[in-house]
């Protein structure tokens, strides 16, 4: 099974990277528009993308941009509350929308003769919508307790909010995309409307088409629907606060009675992806990937759960897919009888070890060789290939940029590598966080 496996993956490695079909065009008003054509299935996915995310809130609105998306269900003059999703639903599709930082989205995912019906609805929803009083109390509600269930009942999730608090002292990455609590309380049907009115614009929005379409037929059917939207003149390029100079590791220890794992969390500044200069993020993404990719094979799981057990599980991620600054980082759960500070001294150990020795070849190259089956897979996920495009879009990157990512993972070399962990991994820019039961003394 495992020798069958290897041979798929080197038979996939030895196909050349093709780059999916791919049209664009920009309406009169500003709409971006992105066709991926699969014609496989009879099926048609439409993505609507908002530049605009939980750190583009107005100071002392926290999660207003979430509560929007929320509100966005609650209809229009032609829809009432409720009836965009369950006419997607009698069509046979499904629908939902997502928050984050850098972004807002919508989508639809239905039989293809279903899709100038999508278009038609979506492009209501983006001028023409409406909430009562009663509408926001109602989902005021449901977010506060979206947050009692997500985060004020989980110490991980918790944890998490304070170290990104520590992380990001200035930029608004530092504020959860979900709100502060006490902030979420009172937002109110005005704040709501002006975030709506000022940013659901054409022309601050991309549309991700894909599946078994015509771009022809796209074009048309945008400019019908979409092209008579006006744009916004609120819409400026995004300027956000700069995070200062950061001169001094920082740590925080949290204390949960609930905690039934202690663990040690420790997260760097990384540089994102950016336009035309996306080695670094590829080398970093080699990087985690040799450090903490595999729980058996990477470079922290073998030193710490096996040669020397001292960890019941470690890690390493990034995610470069960023508009501004983003993180890397390193996670050690130690064994039962050894201590968050013996962990923590484990795995610096083992990260200065791979900073004097360098990268393994051999793991080098299998990494290398399973990153290109991966991006040969993902070629075949539709609904994918719509969400990579419109998150890098919306996150500052262009098509080109997309399409070009599997040939820049490919031609990363381990002195890449080296010279991206030299440069992340320094204390200098870290957090470093304790998440335990009781209080241990930090060092």
């Amino acid at each position: 099974m495992l020798r069958g496996l290897l041979s798929l993956i080197l038979l996939l490695a030895a196909l050349p990277l093709r780059a999916e079909t791919v049209s664009t065009f920009t309406l009169a008003n500003g709409l971006a528009v992105v066709v991926i054509e699969d014609n496989r299935a009879p099926v048609a996915v439409q993505m609507i993308w908002y530049r605009i995310g939980a750190a583009d809130e107005p100071k002392g609105k926290s999660g207003i941009a979430h509560f929007l998306e929320h509100l966005m269900f609650k209809g229009t003059a032609k829809m009432a509350p409720g009836e965009f999703s369950d006419t997607v639903e009698a069509q046979g599709g499904n629908d939902n929308a997502f928050t984050s930082r850098d972004y807002t989205a919508y989508f639809q995912r239905v039989a293809a003769d279903r899709l100038p019906l999508m278009m038609q609805m979506e492009a209501d929803r983006m001028t023409n919508l409406q909430m009562t009083e009663d509408d926001v109390k109602t989902e005021r509600q449901v977010i506060l307790e979206e947050r009692s269930q997500r985060v004020d009942s989980d110490p991980g999730s918790l944890f998490q909010e304070q170290r990104q608090a520590a992380q990001y002292m200035n930029h608004p990455y530092g504020i959860p995309v979900i709100g502060w609590r006490h902030e979420m309380e009172g937002l109110s049907r005005d704040d709501a409307f002006s975030f709506y009115r000022r940013f659901y614009a054409p022309n601050n929005a991309v549309l991700i088409i894909a599946g078994d379409v015509d771009p022809a037929e796209v074009r048309k059917l945008a400019e019908q629907h979409y092209g008579p939207i006006p744009p916004s003149d609120a819409i400026v390029p995004r300027s956000r606060p700069a995070e200062p100079p950061q001169l001094a590791e920082r740590r925080l220890s949290m204390a949960d009675g609930r905690v039934a794992q202690p663990y040690v969390v420790r997260s760097y500044l990384a540089p994102e992806r950016n336009a035309g200069e996306q080695g670094k993020a590829a080398a970093l993404t080699y990087l985690a990937e040799l450090l903490g990719g595999s729980g058996t094979t990477s470079v922290l799981a073998r030193a710490l759960q096996f040669d020397d057990p001292k960890a019941v599980y470690t890690s390493a991620y990034y995610d470069g897919l960023s508009l501004d600054t983003s993180t890397f980082g390193l996670v050690i759960v130690p064994k039962p009888g050894v201590t968050l500070a013996e962990a923590e001294t484990a795995m610096d150990a083992v990260v200065a070890k791979f900073l004097r020795d360098g990268v393994d070849p051999a793991a080098f190259a299998r990494l290398r060789t399973q990153l290109r089956a991966d991006q040969i897979y993902a070629r075949d996920d539709v609904d994918g290939l719509a969400n990579d495009y419109g998150a890098a879009l919306t996150s500052g990157l262009t098509v080109a940029d997309v399409q070009a990512w599997p040939g820049v993972l490919q031609a990363v070399t381990p002195d890449d590598v080296m010279a991206a962990a030299r440069e992340v991994l320094d204390r200098r820019n870290s957090v470093t966080g304790w998440l335990t039961s009781k209080e241990e003394v930090t060092p």
